[in-house]
């Protein structure tokens, strides 16, 4: 799994009301590369259930748990007591408005010794609608969509809405672009020519995809939430729409669950299809195969206060959280530990990673480090990474590329243990355009000695061995700052907006040349203040968050992880995973011994801030 980043400077800043802080700031991004952040993961927050329908004893089985589930009421747990549980295939849950629910990931232990098929994707816990479809390869009922195509539109037209029903999961797509480099975004998934491998998910030729929320219908007039995020939806392309009446309100949370024994068979720990409204929370998933979690045409999920130990094969398919054809998704202030690929993302739009701590991206190549953070895939758009500590954030071609997605107060530190190779914190690869990159925090003192590493043109071999030492090392078409198979793409620098920044060459830069104040379309304007937000997307700090904040961030001052100025607090996932005990090598761990009333105080005034114009 070896990828190659671009990145470009682009930056535009506009002072307005906040939609995704809801409070007056001065908001940094143009609207047209951002979205409402806010409204990701489950709509209103996860449901605190009380009402308990079944309560199971140490060693039920496969079937008793099924059943329990399939008879519980509405809004209703099935519990299950401390001990262990083996077994020997695996859980199905495919009714709404239940709660799997252990006394605590330290208490309640469930090991895998078979899976599930589910819908042909083999898997230890599936969640599935009740049909078990439609879904991409067989969409049933496809409408034309007539008008509406502008950025935010929530009310469109379909050449028919039979069929289709208030709270339905409508997805809507179009055609690619085809493969003339449009020289602006630019859709495409065909091998040698705008990927390396090519083959993106979802319907043939049609990697853009959103999933939306039916609010309200009027013959064949559909309104929705959230709107529509990308500004390219156009008659020219067909735009579709088909539609799921999706699982609701599913939650597994307080249980430990091991996979070890399973693999190769099941791919998946959890696998979520044709899911919405759903959640994970305070769960331990030991050694999958492919992945610990899979959305699968899925939105408005969120997975939160967990922890996940590695994955079987240490291969290149070896990840944490993998989202496919998937919008809204909220993964939030969890442990990834050992895991290839932590936090994986196929084509999916306006999902939030925030604040979750991965450390040591095994791999069986062992000088080869693996960002902690990925795009793999075209059809990506409008994705936030807030406040994460990890080792990197890549954007590679394999697949296609990835647009308009925000990288903010994160701290990304380049370097997994003793690795040489791919060891940018940032690296975002050809065709991968209008990144925005703010307050984040990067590198390691010593190591990397570089700022950035770029080609010139498309036909640049390389940047002279700075590929692995730089902090940016963008718009290549192969590896390690070097140029691969396909022409490098010199827009992806030239569309990238970096502002306050901080990175262990060159300090904090606040440069008007890093932004696209210039660039038509999807430009940003010069940010009239040096002035950032706590967040893109909580309205306030969370009363979870045990740490200062921000946390991380060139205005944070006093932080508690060395050789940074100050400049990084650690975040409640990284305090966790220090102070836990282990147990064979992995956390004896339990959310809920780890995340209380928030403390800590809001940072200094800014200090050691380079500005560079």
């Amino acid at each position: 799994m070896k990828r190659t980043p671009i990145v470009s400077a682009v930056f535009v800043c506009v002072t307005m009301m906040s939609a995704a802080n809801g409070q007056s700031q001065t908001t940094l991004i143009d609207p047209i590369r951002a979205v409402d952040w806010s409204l990701a993961g489950v709509s209103g927050g996860i449901p605190t259930r009380t009402t308990v329908c079944a309560t199971l004893p140490a060693g039920a089985s496969s079937n008793q748990i099924d059943g329990a589930i399939a008879g519980c009421g509405a809004n209703q747990v099935v519990q299950l007591s401390p001990g262990t549980y083996t077994l020997t295939s695996g859980i199905t849950i495919a009714r709404n408005n239940v709660t799997l629910r252990g006394a605590g990931p330290d208490k309640t232990f469930i090991v895998f010794a078979g899976g599930n098929p589910c819908t042909g994707l083999w898997t230890n816990v599936c969640i599935k609608n009740s049909a078990g479809g439609p879904h991409s390869d067989n969409p049933g009922t496809v409408a034309n969509w007539t008008s509406g195509y502008a950025k935010d539109t929530k009310t469109i037209t379909l050449s028919t809405t039979s069929g289709l029903a208030v709270g339905h999961m409508l997805v809507l797509d179009q055609l690619d672009d085809g493969n003339t480099d449009t020289g602006q975004i630019w859709i495409c998934a065909k091998a040698g020519v705008c990927a390396l491998d090519g083959g993106a998910a979802g319907r043939p030729g049609r990697a853009q995809m959103q999933f939306v929320k039916v609010t309200a219908i009027s013959g064949q007039t559909v309104t929705f939430t959230p709107g529509l995020a990308m500004p390219n939806w156009r008659p020219s392309q067909q735009p579709q729409a088909w539609w799921i009446d999706p699982a609701r309100g599913i939650g597994i949370e307080d249980l430990s669950m091991d996979h070890t024994a399973t693999a190769p068979t099941s791919q998946s720990g959890i696998f979520m299809f044709n899911s919405m409204d759903s959640w994970v929370k305070n769960v331990r998933s030991v050694r999958a195969n492919r992945n610990h979690i899979w959305f699968f045409e899925a939105a408005h999920i969120t997975v939160r206060d967990s922890y996940f130990y590695s994955t079987v094969n240490g291969a290149s398919q070896s990840y944490g959280v993998e989202t496919w054809m998937s919008s809204d998704l909220l993964i939030e202030n969890n442990i990834f530990q050992r895991i290839t690929a932590p936090m994986l993302t196929h084509n999916t739009t306006g999902t939030v990673y925030g604040y979750n701590y991965a450390l040591d991206d095994y791999y069986f190549a062992p000088n080869w480090q693996q960002a902690s953070s990925y795009f793999h895939d075209t059809g990506v758009n409008h994705v936030l990474w807030e406040g994460n500590d990890g080792i990197g954030w890549t954007a590679d071609n394999t697949h296609g590329p990835a647009h308009f997605a925000t990288a903010f107060r994160n701290y990304w530190n380049g370097r997994d243990g003793t690795k040489t190779a791919q060891t940018s914190p940032i690296i975002i690869m050809g065709n991968n355009r209008y990144m925005n990159l703010l307050g984040n925090v990067l590198g390691t003192p010593g190591y990397h000695t570089a700022y950035e590493c770029a080609p010139a043109s498309t036909t640049t071999a390389s940047c002279n061995g700075q590929g692995d030492v730089s902090i940016y090392t963008i718009g290549w078409s192969g590896n390690q700052g070097a140029k691969g198979s396909l022409p490098n793409d010199p827009l992806v620098q030239a569309s990238m907006f970096r502002w306050g920044n901080y990175d262990v060459t060159s300090g904090t830069r606040f440069s008007t040349s890093e932004v696209p104040s210039t660039l038509s379309p999807y430009g940003n304007a010069v940010p009239t203040s040096t002035v950032l937000p706590a967040s893109l997307y909580l309205p306030a700090k969370p009363g979870w968050f045990n740490a200062p904040w921000p946390a991380i961030g060139p205005d944070v001052n006093g932080g508690d992880v060395a050789g940074l100025a100050g400049h990084v607090y650690k975040i409640p996932a990284r305090q966790c995973f220090e102070k836990t005990p282990t147990s064979n090598g992995m956390l004896n761990f339990n959310a809920n011994n780890c995340y209380s009333a928030a403390t800590g105080t809001a940072p200094a005034a800014p200090t050691n801030l380079r500005i560079v114009r």
